[in-house]
């Protein structure tokens, strides 16, 4: 059983604004519910306009002394932060697990060590933000690139990956510099909380990082909006993205984008058949498929597609679902019962033209389970293939030529990740190049690492979560020139008066 007491951990409330904690002063309360009893297990007061501009002004007031601080007193920060986060890794785990569902054992080895190697990968990178090296391009000057934070950052994070979801956005921006104001999904606040309450007690200063917990129409488009906001960082879905692009368009504010997915799973007729079988439903199910790069269509080259729809709906029906906080538990359930309606809508919707292989019904259970689904026989331009489901749920189509499973694999609007299964390195490396997706995983789906950027083409967005290329988000170009002449009367002045 979890020990995590949500109400003790944030009696004073759940916005983090300044350093500490604050009750929210919309006048409305949000329940937490833990999405395998659905019981309510934390009540707060959310957060209206004003906890927001309190947020962003705290940010904003912070934001010099931090800018100010060397590459080196930003990266001590960092590195004591990674150190309060490693120490506190279970109690991170517990609320994890408790506010999303996810079986403890995904919260505690795959969502916490990666967010504390995430802080410390950031901890060494605030020591590499150099801009070009100087130069005499014209032979009379000498130029140089400064690289330079933005100011205050305002960022949404969604409910799938809360933890790791709050790191990389605060992460990047405050080793950049920035300060920032973060808004998580109401659904899930725990970790968030604790994460920036880890920032404060590892010493970064007061206003460095702030919460804010509320509505979207209220908090998330007030921050998105705000005029003393430099930047948006946005990740959910795609059609809640146009609506963030929209409100920060009219600000000309810099925005990142990490949208929604359709990931597809190719695997060519001389692929290790069950290498592929055991990586698709690990790819499918990761986080009840709830992570917007899970694999959510298998294209299987024909004289392997019938042995490989066989052998996923055998590994499916294998999977236990359960207690989260069982050790032995694979799958928890979905964020909610709202949401477990929207995911077996699509199924049901697609028994009308497709094959249900295994799965697809809920579980009679007070949690919002719903059994590993395998579906085959759909058309490529089926709802089932084209949207979003964001569950537990894989499409599996045949393809016969090379040309066709490529194409196949790039015939939806979105483009964030993707996987290729060959043996031939040649014809994986076809796949890694015209496969139009912003990461192609070869003969294995979901790994990431903070070294390596994350982000996507298309409808899934624009800009990079994590690495050294996420600064190209949290920073900005600024070229410096140096007259080397002392000349008084340039040469390029009589295009403008006088003559030579």
């Amino acid at each position: 059983m979890h020990n995590f007491q949500a109400r003790d951990h944030f009696a004073d409330g759940a916005q983090y604004i300044a350093g500490r904690l604050t009750k929210g002063t919309s006048g409305r309360t949000h329940a937490v519910v833990d999405p395998a009893t659905a019981d309510e297990v934390y009540t707060y007061e959310l957060a209206g306009s004003d906890d927001v501009d309190a947020a962003v002004a705290a940010a904003a007031e912070a934001f010099p002394g931090w800018a100010g601080a060397t590459p080196g007193e930003r990266s001590d920060a960092l590195h004591r932060f990674a150190g309060v986060l490693a120490d506190r890794a279970e109690e991170f785990a517990q609320a994890e697990s408790l506010q999303c569902g996810k079986p403890i054992k995904l919260s505690r080895e795959f969502d916490v060590p990666g967010t504390v190697d995430n802080t410390a990968f950031f901890a060494g990178a605030a020591r590499h933000l150099q801009g070009q090296s100087a130069g005499e391009y014209t032979g009379d000057h000498t130029s140089y690139v400064r690289r330079e934070p933005i100011g205050v950052v305002g960022s949404i994070a969604p409910w799938n990956y809360p933890l790791q979801m709050a790191a990389w956005k605060v992460l990047p921006a405050i080793a950049a510099g920035n300060t920032i104001v973060l808004k998580p999904a109401e659904l899930t606040p725990f970790t968030s909380l604790l994460f920036a309450q880890a920032a404060t007690d590892a010493g970064i200063p007061d206003g460095v990082v702030n919460i804010v917990t509320g509505a979207g129409k209220d908090a998330g488009e007030h921050l998105v909006g705000h005029p003393a906001v430099a930047m948006t960082s946005f990740t959910g879905s795609t059609g809640v993205g146009k609506r963030v692009a929209e409100i920060a368009t009219a600000t000309v504010k810099r925005l990142h984008l990490e949208l929604g997915g359709k990931a597809p799973f190719v695997v060519f007729d001389d692929a290790d058949l069950d290498a592929a079988v055991h990586g698709a439903v690990a790819g499918a199910l990761i986080n009840s498929g709830q992570d917007c790069t899970a694999a959510t269509r298998a294209y299987v080259q024909r004289p392997l597609y019938e042995a490989f729809v066989q052998g996923v709906a055998d590994l499916m029906a294998s999977v236990r679902l359960g207690d989260p906080f069982d050790p032995s538990t694979d799958m928890g359930p979905l964020i909610s019962h709202v949401h477990r309606d929207r995911v077996a809508g699509f199924v049901d919707r697609a028994r009308s033209y497709a094959r249900v292989v295994t799965g697809g019904e809920a579980l009679p259970h007070p949690g919002a389970f719903y059994k590993p689904t395998l579906i085959a026989d759909a058309a490529q331009d089926s709802e089932i293939v084209q949207s979003e489901i964001f569950g537990p749920v894989l499409v599996v189509l045949p393809f016969d030529s090379d040309d066709e499973g490529i194409r196949l694999a790039n015939d939806t609007p979105y483009g964030l990740a993707a996987s290729a299964w060959s043996r031939d390195v040649y014809r994986a490396g076809r796949a890694t190049r015209e496969i139009k997706t912003g990461c192609v995983w070869v003969n294995d789906h979901i790994p990431i690492l903070s070294e390596m950027p994350h982000g996507g083409y298309k409808a899934s967005g624009y800009g990079k979560d994590m690495s050294a290329y996420s600064f190209e988000e949290y920073t900005q170009i600024k070229h410096v020139m140096f007259d080397n002449t002392a000349v008084v009367r340039k040469d390029w002045h009589r295009t403008i008066f006088g003559d030579r």
